[in-house]
């Protein structure tokens, strides 16, 4: 393997571990702080890229800002289902027992999905990628890379950072990580503990669906494309640690690296590298990588 496929390696796991932080991030925050197995997360993602393949073109049509506009619009409205599941679903689960709320979830997805299969139909579909991001940069003599994979890492990096900033130097973080470690007594503080968990699910649910909105232009659009991307973030946010945010970034950092580069230099074990990286660190650290924070 010479330099230049390498680094182009490199940046595809850098490009793949920032979209899984940005998925297992909502997963570790709403499975880590409200207690809840939510098998519909994937289902999220799903809604994001197939919002990005829907409402692109009306905003194209009707508003200005393109790409950027239609990410905020994305972005905003998984928000406000977010915030709508939880009040009229999620909210019930909190003294349920595992079972109910795997059941619960469960069937959520078969809802999604056939909600899906009457609004847009089975097929697959592409969206466009801006003309502003569909260049590439020249690696070496004669390699290249796409810009817009680079816009996706910048958009991981930028929520991470920003993630970080709101859970350690805020007053929501500050009462996020209360309600993590003791439910009851920042309800005994005054605070309304089921606002913040609808703003906690709804965050969640908005960085599942940036993920899937910046994501459709490379991976197309497609029914059931948020199982295989929900199985792998349950073992970031396993690895981990869950309900660490610092925790799902560099677990997904380790899961990206091992899947771009096992597909290159292992590809008969490609599959379950990922699966023998977690049971090696569980191994070791049977609470993942960080605890809770």
């Amino acid at each position: 393997m010479d330099a230049s496929i390498f680094l182009i390696q490199c940046l595809n796991a850098l490009q793949h571990g920032l979209l899984l932080f940005l998925v297992a991030s909502g997963l570790t925050l709403i499975f880590g702080i409200m207690g809840i197995i939510n098998l519909a997360h994937g289902s999220f993602y799903m809604i994001g890229a197939y919002m990005a393949f829907a409402l692109g073109p009306l905003v194209d049509r009707w508003a200005a800002g393109g790409f950027a506009a239609t990410l905020l619009l994305c972005v905003l409205l998984a928000a406000l289902l977010g915030y709508l599941l939880e009040a009229a679903f999620f909210s019930y689960l909190y003294r349920r027992n595992h079972l109910q709320q795997v059941l619960m979830t469960y069937g959520l997805i078969l809802v999604f999905e056939e909600v899906r299969s009457l609004l847009v139909g089975n097929d697959v579909h592409g969206v466009p990628m801006p003309a502003w991001l569909s260049g590439t940069i020249p690696l070496g003599g004669v390699m290249t890379y796409p810009v817009y994979r680079l816009f996706i890492s910048a958009v991981g990096i930028g929520v991470a950072l920003l993630l970080y900033w709101v859970i350690t130097r805020t007053r929501l973080g500050m009462m996020v990580r209360a309600g993590a470690s003791n439910r009851e007594m920042i309800g005994s503080l005054g605070i309304d503990i089921n606002r913040l968990y609808r703003i906690v699910f709804a965050a969640g649910v908005a960085l599942a669906a940036l993920a899937g909105t910046i994501a459709a232009p490379v991976s197309s659009v497609y029914p059931g494309m948020g199982h295989g991307v929900l199985i792998v973030c349950f073992v970031v946010v396993v690895i981990g640690g869950i309900g660490s945010i610092r925790g799902a970034f560099l677990a997904a950092m380790l899961v990206g690296a091992v899947e771009t580069f096992g597909q290159v230099l292992f590809p008969a074990a490609a599959g379950v590298l990922v699966y023998l990286l977690m049971a090696a660190i569980l191994l070791c650290k049977p609470e993942g990588l960080f605890k809770q924070g």
